[in-house]
């Protein structure tokens, strides 16, 4: 008895020693998180703003809003910085076409302007990376602008100075699809070019040249390492994640991960879950989805109007059948996969928040810390974890400057 007696002392206080460690690396995480600035390179929560029932200044639930990002809930997760992207969608490669997109373009760069400049005392655009610093030490949130698509661009190179006089700090060079730029990684047609087009090898130029990122995700390999032998300066894939982790052609191979950390550039870690982890087969709801593809044109080349709609549809689509989704241990297995493959000086993250962006643990911005959590579990430091949280990135984006006063 008294053996016994002795066991079931030991054994409570094992389990009280493992409750005082689990909570002293809690503290730890929590601790670190405040301490480092932290960036989220990718988020569409701009497709949000011209909702009627959405303002960027108000705590939104994730489930009933449906919405991922906002100023309360990016305080609540320590998030201190955010690049908001002005999305484009792939529509017709015409003359209207590419007119209607620059419409839009500058009309969703006015709507960020306007959220953000309406909560004054709650967030600052933002355009250098000194900005963020500054910012994070008022308390109010920072807002960095990026592109998503360089089919705004048209064929007119002198475009790209306009947006970066308007504060757009990167520019993905496509969509889902080719463009006028480069091949995408998932059109369905296969590569046009093979890499990038003679278009966009000027585009890479003048990116270099003005001082705006060159963002790599959503473009096919062919086109990646056309860009790494034209580019000057480093480059960012500002939301994509390991191939050899999750098999999709939208993640970067260990080839093209180690491609990109000889050019000095940073992959962020995007969190949508299709990407993290290969998600289990859903023959109705993939037959659905591909209904609305059908009906919405393969949501190419809708008006406004149409554009809600098909985002209120695929939202329906989510709701009926619930993904199983990825966690934030996955997301780590990738963080640590791109740290063995390319080094701790290139990764950092990209949640794609507000575009498919989420995983259990990690729903919301509100829940950032979750992803600091498991880095210290796993013996991450905190110089490290400040590296993949915006270090790495503040380094490609003053790399970027920098390159472009030499050329001025």
């Amino acid at each position: 008895m008294k053996i016994l007696s002795l066991l079931a002392l030991l054994m409570i206080l094992l389990s009280s020693f493992q409750s005082a460690l689990k909570e002293t690396l809690v503290q730890k995480a929590a601790r670190i998180h405040n301490a480092v600035l932290t960036i989220d390179t990718h988020c569409d929560t701009p497709m949000n703003l011209s909702r009627a029932d959405f303002n960027l200044a108000e705590r939104h639930d994730a489930l009933t809003s449906d919405t991922k990002v906002d100023l309360p809930r990016m305080k609540e997760g320590g998030m201190d910085a955010q690049f908001f992207a002005v999305f484009l969608g792939q529509g017709p490669r015409t003359e209207e076409g590419h007119a209607n997109a620059n419409k839009k373009a500058f009309d969703i760069i006015h709507a960020i302007y306007r959220s953000v400049e309406a909560s004054p005392d709650l967030a600052q655009l933002a355009r250098t990376p000194e900005d963020a610093y500054a910012i994070e030490k008022t308390g109010k949130r920072a807002i960095y602008i990026g592109m998503e698509n360089g089919y705004p661009l048209g064929h007119d190179l002198s475009m790209i100075e306009k947006f970066r006089n308007l504060g757009v700090r990167y520019i993905t060079l496509c969509h889902t699809s080719n463009n006028d730029i480069c091949d995408s990684s998932t059109d369905k047609k296969g590569p046009e070019y093979n890499g990038l087009s003679p278009f966009g090898i000027e585009v890479v130029k003048e990116l270099n040249r003005v001082g705006m990122i060159v963002d790599v995700s959503h473009i096919s390999d062919s086109s990646l390492y056309h860009v790494l032998r034209i580019t000057k300066v480093p480059v960012i894939a500002s939301h994509s994640c390991s191939r050899a982790i999750c098999d999709n052609p939208r993640n970067l191979t260990d080839d093209g991960l180690r491609a990109l950390a000889k050019n000095g550039g940073v992959v962020q870690m995007c969190i949508l879950s299709d990407y993290v982890k290969t998600p289990d087969p859903n023959p109705a709801r993939d037959s659905v989805r591909a209904a609305l593809r059908v009906k919405y044109n393969n949501f190419i080349g809708l008006t406004p109007e149409q554009e809600q709609a098909s985002w209120a549809d695929w939202r329906a689509v989510m709701k009926k059948f619930p993904q199983k989704l990825a966690n934030v241990k996955d997301v780590v297995d990738h963080i640590d996969h791109i740290v063995r493959v390319a080094g701790i000086n290139h990764v950092g993250i990209g949640t794609d928040f507000d575009g498919g962006g989420a995983v259990s643990g990690c729903f919301d911005v509100s829940e950032m810390g979750n992803i600091t959590l498991e880095l210290v579990k796993r013996g991450y430091t905190e110089a490290q974890i400040r590296k993949i949280w915006g270090g790495n990135f503040m380094r490609v984006f003053k790399a970027v400057l920098k390159g472009a006063e030499k050329k001025s």
